[in-house]
């Protein structure tokens, strides 16, 4: 693969093709006069008070992803973003404009022609070509500046796969707009494209090691056991399918003892294991001790008042690990959202103003983090506490001026994340109540 060098490399190759083939032609001797190539923008080729000498202009006007390559190699980096799987190459194609000037009769027309049979007999950039055009003999390459030195070093050459020049045709308004686009006098113009460049960086990625057996290997024929097929609705690995709370709340809390259920969960050593790609927390939970029944179908694990600190309000991709029968290693099932809550643990609390200001302190858990945002929903109203003095915070101070009074119901929102106010223990058709979830101001 290339580097980002690459695109300017493919623009001195052709230059470099352009120039020793108006030399192997003579084409000085033939228009009488020299003859330059130049990769400028096409509103800086002629001088603004100059004379229009005979000269090609090769410009770089549009890079496109080339739609082969384009999704090569990828995912690039796994679900959280954060570590990567392979160098996904960057893979573009380079859109050029050739254009001839000159102040002579027909020279324009002889350029043209010529600039056009040179590109035609080298439809691919052959590696020879590219190294011969970018690592020029130490006597010239000691007098190139800097940024011509530095292609050498592009990559070009190794690339896998060639790159292949194509002759483009842009009819008289795209090629009127490109014109009109770049604030220049029109000129005997040439479109190609030169496909493909691939650019990739050179991190550290992944590197999963080699199938060696899928499965057992039969020693009467040798081979391995390959795929087996079970026909059978209920899946031969362990597999959860909800994660459920108590009390039928849609969150859960520190202290709560979750229910994880699902198939084949039948086995030792369980965990419960806690993804978040926000705080890059990943941990694992022992699970409660198996229930007398429904072992193979229930995983509980519960959230002990430690985890407080290690496990703060947000988003989790919860996840069951165990030992199967006969074997050694954990096996880990699908991953389910569950959301965690804040849960205020001081209430209900009564508060006296001074005047017409309410202070109060509410006491949750898990603690605030650094980063997260809190604000106490009362009744109606929403309040956003004083600093914390430090992180992580258990508590939060809260000044109110012309505090209402009244028994009204609180709810304490990190990061949007709402700590449960609605009674869903009963079932249907009882109506839902409130908890006792109140702050009462006097």
């Amino acid at each position: 693969m290339s580097t980002a060098l690459a695109i300017a490399g493919v623009t001195a190759v052709l230059r470099d093709l352009l120039n020793d083939g108006l030399v192997n032609h003579n084409v000085s001797g033939v228009l009488g006069s020299s003859v330059t190539v130049s990769v400028l923008a096409p509103d800086r080729v002629v001088p603004a008070n100059g004379t229009e000498a005979s000269q090609i202009n090769l410009f770089l006007y549009l890079v496109t992803p080339n739609p082969g390559w384009r999704n090569d190699s990828l995912p690039s980096r796994d679900a959280s973003g954060r570590l990567r799987l392979a160098n996904a190459p960057l893979a573009l194609d380079l859109h050029y404009l050739l254009s001839v000037y000159s102040g002579g009769d027909l020279h324009a027309e002889i350029l043209l022609g010529y600039a056009m049979q040179l590109l035609h007999e080298m439809p691919v950039l052959t590696r020879d070509a590219i190294r011969t055009a970018l690592n020029p003999s130490p006597d010239v390459g000691t007098a190139l500046p800097p940024a011509l030195r530095a292609l050498v070093d592009c990559g070009l050459a190794d690339q896998v796969e060639l790159v292949k020049l194509t002759p483009q045709y842009l009819n008289t308004e795209e090629m009127s707009k490109l014109w009109t686009a770049m604030q220049s006098h029109f000129r005997p113009t040439a479109a190609y494209t030169a496909s493909v460049v691939l650019i990739e960086a050179t991190q550290p990625a992944r590197a999963p090691l080699p199938v060696l057996s899928r499965g057992p290997v039969d020693p009467a024929s040798g081979r391995d056991r390959g795929v087996v097929v079970d026909p059978d609705m209920t899946p031969p690995v362990p597999l959860i399918t909800a994660v459920v709370p108590p009390l039928n709340q849609p969150v859960a809390r520190i202290l709560d003892q979750l229910n994880l259920q699902g198939t084949t969960l039948t086995g030792t050593n369980r965990q419960v294991r806690w993804v978040s790609d926000r705080y890059a927390i990943d941990t694992a939970i022992d699970a409660d001790p198996p229930p007398a029944t429904g072992a193979d179908t229930l995983v509980q694990v519960t959230l002990a008042a430690g985890l407080a600190t290690t496990l703060p309000v947000g988003v989790y991709g919860v996840s069951a690990l165990l030992v199967m029968s006969g074997e050694t290693d954990p096996r880990e099932t699908n991953r389910i959202t569950v959301v965690l809550a804040p849960q205020m643990t001081n209430l209900p609390l009564n508060v006296n103003r001074v005047g017409t200001t309410a202070s109060f302190t509410i006491q949750f858990t898990p603690a605030l983090q650094d980063g997260q945002t809190a604000v106490l929903a009362l009744g109606t109203d929403e309040f956003l506490p004083q600093p914390p003095a430090a992180f992580p915070a258990s508590q939060l101070d809260f000044v109110i001026p012309d505090a209402p009074t009244g028994s009204l119901l609180a709810r304490l929102r990190i990061d949007g994340i709402d700590s449960p106010i609605i009674d869903l223990s009963q079932p249907p058709p009882a109506i839902p109540t409130f908890l006792n979830q109140r702050v009462v101001i006097a």
